[in-house]
Order: structure tokens, then sequence, then C-alpha cells
């Protein structure tokens, strides 16, 4: 039978490329990881890792393998929270995945909340995309998740739940001179990444021009400077103003449906103890932001 020890090998393996790598982030020695990666290949009758000049590489079982390891390591590490939660909150961990402008702006309001109520509980934090944190969240690697939609489409997987915090404003940055888009149809305009400006796109073609994007950055603070230099315009939410505000530009709040903002977890209710305390101090934190 597969051990969790195996398994944590081999996840090690993948995430660092090498047994030396592996061996170190692990505290055991090189020959015990290849011991251990030995006995997994003869236990399962499949190679796993295959040599690739002085280095390796996992085989497509080995890769099949690692992928289920992350995620039953992950689950295994939810269950050990969930059980330390149940001891009335007086212990364990909550692991939280965000984006940045609510990391930077709600998270830091909840974990004081959460925090002042169950003062042993300790707050993890990992900044992702909505994407990434929503496999972290399938994968157990997180226990609730911070997303945004601009819409009511739910998540394809039937397994996410989705808990209102509350609605995020769009807002123009400019140094002044022209409070619409279509000022600015032949403005330079400062975008994010390729997955994260297609917003801005859509509402510029909806506005009737295509943007000139000419910087590109995920970095709100970025953003603010460039658009104070002269540099371009952009779109940014209410969120990552509350965080950061140059006083260099001029915020005009754009009449569109605003993001929604989501804390997500993943499972049939209800959410371990610790989760749910986590979900409740975000949504008292969202409804106090929702009224400034």
């Amino acid at each position: 039978m597969v051990t969790l020890v195996q398994l944590q090998v081999i996840d090690a393996v993948r995430r660092h490329g090498s047994v030396t790598a592996a061996a170190k982030d692990l505290s055991y020695t090189q020959p015990a990881v290849s011991h251990h990666l030995s006995r997994l290949e003869a236990q399962l009758g499949a190679q796993l890792l295959q040599r690739v000049g002085r280095g390796i590489r996992l085989t497509p079982a080995g890769r099949l393998l690692a992928d289920r390891a992350a995620e039953i390591l992950g689950r295994v590490d939810s269950a050990t929270t969930e059980l330390s939660a149940l001891v009335g909150l007086t212990a364990g961990r909550v692991r939280l995945a965000g984006f940045n402008s609510v990391m930077s702006s709600l998270v830091p309001a909840a974990a004081t909340v959460l925090a002042e109520r169950h003062p042993d509980l300790e707050l993890g934090l990992t900044d992702a995309h909505p994407e990434d944190a929503l496999e972290l969240l399938r994968a157990g690697q997180a226990d609730a998740a911070l997303i945004f939609r601009y819409d009511d489409t739910a998540p394809e997987d039937a397994g996410i739940r989705l808990t209102h915090l509350l609605d995020d404003p769009l807002y123009l940055l400019t140094t002044g001179g022209g409070t619409t888009l279509t000022d600015h149809a032949q403005s330079p305009w400062i975008g994010g990444c390729v997955r994260c400006r297609s917003h801005l796109v859509e509402l510029c073609a909806g506005a009737g021009f295509p943007p000139r994007l000419v910087s590109s950055t995920d970095d709100m603070v970025v953003m603010q400077s460039l658009v104070a230099a002269g540099m371009g315009v952009t779109t940014i939410p209410g969120l990552a103003l509350r965080a950061h505000r140059h006083p260099a530009v001029t915020a005009t709040r754009i009449q569109v449906p605003p993001r929604q903002i989501y804390a997500a977890t993943y499972g049939e209710p209800p959410d371990p103890p610790a989760t749910a305390a986590l979900v409740a101090a975000l949504v008292e934190t969202g409804r106090a932001l929702a009224r400034d």
C-alpha cells in the first residue's frame, strides 16, 4: 500500500525537480528519498522517474501520481486543521487564498476581526489570481478562496459554494481631463496581464474603440504611478484604491456593473468551524466596507 511518506516524496520531487532538492525539503538523506522512490515503483509496477542528462523528470505515470499526491496531502492537511478547529477553535490553522486588491484591503480588516474572536486560530494567506485560488481550494491546499465575478455566472465545479461579500465599483484613473472611456479613445492605456486585461478590453470595445495598450502590470501601485507620470490611463477597482491612492491621479467612477467579490468554499455544507469563522469575519468586513 502506498504510504503518506511515499506521497510526500513524489510530491517533493515534482515540486523541486530533483531528488537532491526533494531530500533537502523533506530533511531526508538523498539515499532515503531514492529508496522510497524505488519501493514505490516496485509496489506500483510502473516507472515514475526518467533520467535526462544529469537530471530527472517524471514519466506520465509519475506526473499522474504526483498530481494525486498533492491533492491527497492537501486533504490530509485540511482534515488535520478541521480536527484542531473542532476543539472549540482554540487551536488550528485556516488557509485563505485571494487576489491582490482584496488581500490588501478586505483581508487585513477581516483578519483583525478573526483574531479578536479566535486569538489562537492561525490564519495563513496566499496571494493568488482567482483561477489559481480555486485550484488551491479544489486541491485542499486552501480552506477558502476569494474570487470575483462580473456577472452571476456560477463556477463550473458544482462542489464550490460562493458567499457574497460586497460589490466593488470600477474607476477610471487619469491625471485630470476626460472622465469617460470615450474621452480617452486616443490615449495610451495601461493594462494588466493577458488574462486580467480582458475586462478592460471589453469595456473599451463597448465604448466603441480598441484600447492602445502600451504598458502591462498587475501591480495596482505601479499602475497608479504610471498614470501619475503621464504614461497612460487605466481602470482600477475600488478595493485597490482603498489600499493605496496616489495623490497625483484623478479617480472617476465608471457607470458599469461592479465586480462581485465572493468567498468560495468547497464541499457539502456546513463548512468546518474554522472555515466558517473565517467566512463570517469576511462577510462582516465586506458589509462594513460596502457602507463606507
